[in-house]
């Protein structure tokens, strides 16, 4: 089957972020000249993503109004000849159908997902955390996984090699190496204590997923931190039918975090058409004098 849709849970507090994420969703924080979230929707579409579903909260409009027509905006730029920055914002609107579900309460990402369930139907999907981001010299790496898909047809986690020291702060995969980049999952657990684990395989904010995900989310009790867990889910459905890990090809960002966000600010930065070099001088002026 292809896969067709997307879910970006949204609906976070934030509270790494505070107090910028106070009256701001943290997805709504600029990376050089657009917000974190447009990042991530482009690069769904650009992986040949047909609807996305934004799984939202209370005060996470600023999100859905960024993708929407802004008419009196349209008008205005119009009237200045503005029309380079007319047809930028006109882009975004067009970039892609747009659905929003509510997630009626604060129960982790797995319950954010399955909220998603009457949206998504009978059919395989994509995931993507709003916050992760992944910096990729050639295929997006939601496109890298759409592709492994079509040859395995089974659900799919992305993954990256941390330290030993970081592991304990992400849901670690176990499992046995097929190729270069692609391993058949045996377990996972979920922010693991330090030493209950040899894996280095940490799963990051990409997911393909069978439906019958929801099933078990459904039947999930809360794990780690009170909430229902994702990685647990995955756990059962991964005793169901075949799950593959794969480790993309590209950096990945994590701009729910302080420092990861200054990162992708100076990743991104670099490689900005008409930016890039005059900042790539600039810090090397900054490093100079340090």
């Amino acid at each position: 089957m292809k896969v067709r849709k997307a879910v970006i849970p949204v609906a976070g507090l934030g509270t790494r972020f505070l107090p910028a994420s106070k009256a701001i969703p943290k997805e709504m924080l600029t990376i050089v000249d657009r917000p974190t979230i447009q990042y991530i929707v482009e690069e769904v579409v650009a992986s040949g993503i047909e609807v996305i579903i934004f799984i939202t909260s209370e005060g996470k409009s600023a999100i859905e109004n960024h993708f929407d027509y802004d008419f009196e905006l349209d008008t205005l730029l119009r009237q200045k000849n503005k029309l380079d920055l007319c047809e930028e914002v006109c882009h975004i609107s067009n970039l892609i159908d747009i659905i929003s579900v509510r997630q009626k309460k604060p129960l982790g990402l797995g319950h954010a997902i399955w909220s998603a369930r009457n949206v998504v139907g009978n059919e395989p999907f994509l995931v993507l955390l709003g916050d992760d981001l992944v910096l990729s010299d050639n295929l997006p790496c939601s496109q890298q996984m759409l592709n492994l898909f079509e040859e395995v047809q089974e659900s799919i986690v992305a993954i990256q090699q941390v330290t030993p020291e970081e592991a304990s702060q992400y849901g670690i995969v176990e499992g046995e190496k097929l190729r270069e980049g692609v391993y058949q999952v045996k377990r996972m657990v979920e922010k693991p204590p330090p030493g209950t684990t040899d894996s280095d395989l940490a799963i990051i904010g990409r997911y393909i997923l069978q439906p019958e995900i929801f099933d078990i989310l459904g039947k999930t009790t809360p794990g780690h931190g009170g909430e229902i867990q994702l990685t647990d889910a995955l756990q059962a459905l991964a005793k169901r039918r075949s799950m593959y890990a794969y480790q993309f090809e590209g950096t990945r960002f994590d701009a729910g975090d302080k420092l990861g966000y200054l990162k992708a600010i100076v990743a991104f930065a670099l490689r900005h058409p008409s930016l890039g070099d005059d900042f790539a001088g600039h810090l090397k002026k900054v490093c100079a004098s340090l």
